[in-house]
Order: C-alpha cells, then sequence, then structure tokens
C-alpha cells in the first residue's frame, strides 16, 4: 500500500477517538484510496471483496488491506529514547506565583527525560497565561507547530481556541493553557501527530498538578479524548462522547472535558460546535462570568 495512506489512516483513527463517526473525504483523498488500475498485460486479479471501514479501524488494519490473517502486525513506534523513570515529585518553593512558577518551569526544562524526548528544533512547552486565571485550559500534548514555538494551542486550532475565547469574553491573556505532556510526543513517522500514552501523561501528572497548585483556577477545561484518560484514568468508559459536558474533579477542582480545537475543525457542524459552545457555557457559569442571551443563542439553529 502506497505510503501516502499512512498519515490519512492516522488521522482517521485519532478522530475515531475523540467519537466522530462520519468525515468529509476529498476527491484527491478519494483518489488515494482509489484501487490502483490492473495493467492490460496482466491477467486480471479477482475481485477485493469490500471492507467496512469501522471494523477496519476498530481492528487496526487499513482499509483496503489484505485479510487481517495475510497482515503482519502493525509496526508501533520504534523509541529513540530510554524508558521513563518514575515521575518526580515536586515540592514547590517559598515564594509568590511567579517565581514558584518559574522555579517549575525550569524543573521541566531542566529533566533529562524531557530534553530527551524532544525532536531537533523542538522545545519543551510548558504552559502560559494569567497565574490568577479562574479558567485554567489542559490539552494533551503539544504538536508540531506548539514544539516548534514552545507555545501552547498554536496554528489554526490556536486561532479557534482564541475565537471562542473571545466569544466569552476573555482573551488567551486572561486564561491559563498548558498540556498535560510537555513535549511533542515521538514516533516514527516524519510527519502528522500521536496522543501521548498513559505513561508519559502520568510521568507529567506532578508538573500539570504542581501548576494547578500555583493558578488555583475554579474550572477546569480538558480538551481531547487522551485528557480524559490522563486526568481521570484508563477506563472502560473514559471516552469523550460518554463523559463531555459533564461535572468531574481533578485535584478537587471542577472539571469538564469537551472536544479539543483540532476536532472542531474536522467536524465542523453546527451541532458539534453548539455541543462544544455549551461546555464553554457551563465553565463561565461556574467561574460567575455574565452570559448575555446573545451568548446563549451562539450556534443554535435560526
Amino acid at each position: 500500500m502506497s505510503t501516502d495512506l499512512d498519515p490519512i489512516y492516522e488521522e482517521l483513527k485519532r478522530l475515531q477517538l475523540e467519537g466522530m463517526d462520519r468525515v468529509f473525504i476529498e476527491d484527491s483523498t478519494m483518489a488515494l484510496l482509489a484501487p490502483i488500475a490492473t495493467p492490460a498485460a496482466q491477467p486480471i486479479a479477482p475481485p477485493v471483496p469490500a471492507i467496512d471501514l469501522q471494523a477496519a479501524m476498530n481492528s487496526g488494519h487499513k482499509p483496503n488491506a489484505p485479510a487481517p490473517e495475510e497482515l503482519a502486525p502493525r509496526k508501533k513506534a520504534v523509541p529513540t529514547t530510554t524508558p521513563l523513570p518514575n515521575a518526580a515529585t515536586v515540592e514547590l518553593p517559598e515564594g509568590n506565583a511567579a517565581t514558584q512558577m518559574q522555579w517549575l518551569q525550569q524543573q521541566v526544562e531542566n529533566s533529562p527525560a524531557c530534553k530527551e524526548r524532544l525532536r531537533p528544533g523542538e522545545k519543551i512547552v510548558f504552559g502560559e497565561g494569567a497565574l490568577t486565571a479562574d479558567i485554567f485550559y489542559c490539552g494533551e500534548a503539544p504538536g508540531e507547530e506548539e514544539a516548534a514555538v514552545g507555545s501552547p494551542f498554536q496554528g489554526k486550532s490556536g486561532e479557534l481556541l482564541t475565537k471562542i475565547l473571545s466569544a466569552m469574553g476573555l482573551s488567551r491573556e486572561a486564561v491559563y493553557m498548558t498540556n498535560i505532556l510537555k513535549w511533542r510526543p515521538e514516533h516514527d513517522k516524519p510527519y502528522g501527530n500521536r496522543p501521548p500514552t498513559q505513561d508519559e501523561m502520568e510521568f507529567c501528572l506532578p508538573y500539570l498538578k504542581a501548576q494547578l497548585e500555583i493558578v488555583q483556577p475554579k474550572v477546569i477545561i480538558g480538551l481531547g479524548n487522551a485528557t480524559v484518560l490522563g486526568l481521570l484514568g484508563a477506563g472502560p468508559n473514559r471516552k469523550m462522547a460518554a463523559i463531555r459536558g459533564t461535572w468531574q474533579t481533578f485535584e478537587k477542582i471542577p472539571l469538564v472535558f469537551t472536544f479539543q480545537p483540532s476536532y472542531l475543525l474536522f467536524n465542523d457542524t453546527m451541532k458539534t460546535k453548539r455541543m462544544a459552545w455549551e461546555d464553554m457555557l457551563k465553565a463561565m457559569d461556574k467561574v460567575g462570568l455574565p452570559i448575555s442571551e446573545k451568548q446563549q443563542r451562539f450556534f443554535q439553529p435560526k
């Protein structure tokens, strides 16, 4: 199979984990999925039976692939680093919030395990925003654009999050933003991003908990399916489709999960936008932000 299909497969798998069951496919992508024409001089091969996309995704095999028994197991990312050590114990020093956050950032940036997992040209993505923020945005892991500049929620998804904040009457400077994982997850592909593993997120949890201890927000907004697993632990019902929009707690702080902005860019429907917006309204109400009638009607059918 053409390696051009690899990023398509990985993206479909990621969207499936987020709860998406329908996607729009452009003609150029369909051309990649089309069977290769059989040369006239070659014997005509028997027709290939249709493969159910959902079954193929669940089985871990790509669409249009040979039968499972003819396939070798799908290769996992080849680690280029040593195994993760035990998670660090973080005890914040005396001082104000700014001094403590600066000290904590230095601990992360100087961590051998964190530095070892950076690709050339990538940076630790620690977090940024108001140290007295009521709302604390937590994603799963930095992507390529975030790692390049060392700042969370960049690119088109970051622009969308900025627009969401503006609709809430807020700015990026008024909230705190970070990810559970402080580096871009490594993998054996030159493109795309990989969701963090449970072990990776558990290694970074002490840093996240220390950030929460410093900021002391009133609400945490978790973005993305992997964040559910990172903050609540693995479990059969720990999926975005089952838990989105419901109140949970983490470190005794009210927590609500919603879709990550990159998911909203792919699933650009009024229904999905409204679902995410209702989660923002929940957070606004929890922290006591005023909600106008206009804001209440955003993304509703006219």
